[in-house]
């Protein structure tokens, strides 16, 4: 720190330029294709408004890039790529770099981007961002050297964090390979090899609309508000949890009426059905009740003679993985619907089983998502950490011409 504030005081003593962004990115463009147009193991990245990029075979751009979603879900996120690749229609391609070190915007572009977008989108509309809102969007541009001091100080935060998230990766597809082991039932009485006793007991195969109470799903409501009743996305699950910090919010008339068949309970199951990030799960806690959720999630509500648990594991199992991909072959962007949701088989072996199977998946399910503790709670303080000394160290004092 003591080198950047040597040169600092030495550099721009008096604060420095705030520039639009189109005066130090020379090209802000979008790309021109549908969002659909990526297809499995292509040659080249294909960056759409989700947050990690598709495949496809061909390329629009052989360049160094910022590209940032221009709508949906993950408006505002930020990719980086340097060669060939293609980008949507709606997703922004910002490229020809002037006095600016890429790896500085891009750190500065990460801690405010979205706040602005927020900030300059219509009141109730959903956010997106418009060509003249990027290109008037301030930059401060100190001198290059510190512009590299910071870009130093700040990938040392985000190495460490990756070193660590890239650990908890591993552990993760540990935890699904045992989650999986566990959830092996043989359906037919014969034995397999390397199943124990217990994987060989006969189980109960059912549908899971048999042990259901209610599957639906809910509705997008014509306007958001700025607080009220909890609205569930997508973007509100954090692994297989809800952060409550994450929620958009509806008012009460709305949660009572338009959206009355989707109004949540504690314990439901919400399962997305569509979209790259189809068979994402999490359990509602009744602690965010009141609550509701819009079509991109199905809303599985079960009987009181199963363990729920038991079957909100078994959803994330790759035998769902397999049932998803049987409906989308040919579809590149996979969905269930409610009837195909009601028929996934799922085996039922005893209450006492599937209490003890939960008893060990809920151990290392804390190990891999607890942000309370171990590798998830260390990468959340690294995180904040990073973030705090971002937000400081790009926060400038304008230079008065």
């Amino acid at each position: 720190m003591s080198r950047l504030e040597e040169l600092i005081a030495e550099l721009c003593p008096d604060g420095v330029e705030y520039r639009d962004l189109y005066k130090v990115c020379e090209t802000i463009t979008t790309g021109k294709l549908n969002a659909n147009a990526m297809v499995e193991d292509g040659k080249y990245l294909f960056f759409t408004c989700d947050a990690t990029p598709y495949r496809i075979n061909e390329y629009a751009f052989d360049t160094e890039a910022i590209l940032v979603s221009g709508n949906g879900s993950q408006v505002g996120h930020i990719n980086y790529c340097n060669g060939k690749f293609n980008a949507y229609q709606r997703t922004y391609v910002m490229c020809d770099f002037i006095d600016v070190e890429v790896n500085y915007l891009l750190h500065f572009l990460k801690g405010s981007l979205r706040k602005y977008i927020f900030l300059h989108s219509k009141k109730g509309s959903v956010p997106y961002i418009t060509l003249p809102m990027l290109q008037s969007f301030k930059i401060p541009l100190p001198p290059l050297p510190v512009q590299r001091e910071i870009v130093r100080i700040l990938d040392n935060f985000t190495e460490l964090t990756a070193e660590l998230t890239a650990e908890l990766t591993a552990r993760k597809k540990q935890y699904e390979y045992y989650r999986d082991e566990l959830l092996t039932f043989n359906d037919t009485g014969d034995i397999i090899a390397g199943q124990t006793a217990r994987q060989r007991q006969r189980v109960r195969w059912v549908k899971l609309g048999e042990i259901a109470a209610l599957i639906t799903k809910g509705t997008t409501p014509k306007t958001f508000t700025n607080s009220g009743i909890n609205f569930v996305k997508l973007e509100s699950f954090e692994n297989s949890k809800i952060n409550p910090e994450k929620f958009a919010f509806i008012s009460i008339e709305t949660h009572g009426k338009e959206l009355k068949r989707s109004i949540l309970a504690a314990n439901d199951i919400l399962f997305a059905i569509a979209g790259a990030t189809i068979g994402k799960c999490a359990m509602v806690d009744e602690n965010i009740l009141p609550a509701n959720t819009n079509q991109a999630l199905a809303i599985v509500r079960l009987c009181e003679n199963v363990n729920i648990r038991f079957v909100f594991y078994y959803m994330q199992t790759t035998a769902m993985t397999e049932y998803i991909a049987k409906f989308n072959k040919t579809s590149a962007q996979p969905n269930l619907n409610l009837q195909q949701m009601s028929d996934f088989p799922l085996p039922l072996p005893t209450l006492e089983e599937q209490a003890r199977i939960v008893a060990i998946l809920d151990k290392f399910e804390a190990l891999t998502t607890d942000i309370t503790a171990g590798l998830p709670a260390e990468i959340a303080a690294r995180q904040k950490q990073y973030e705090y000394y971002r937000d400081k160290l790009l926060t400038f004092k304008e230079r008065v011409a």
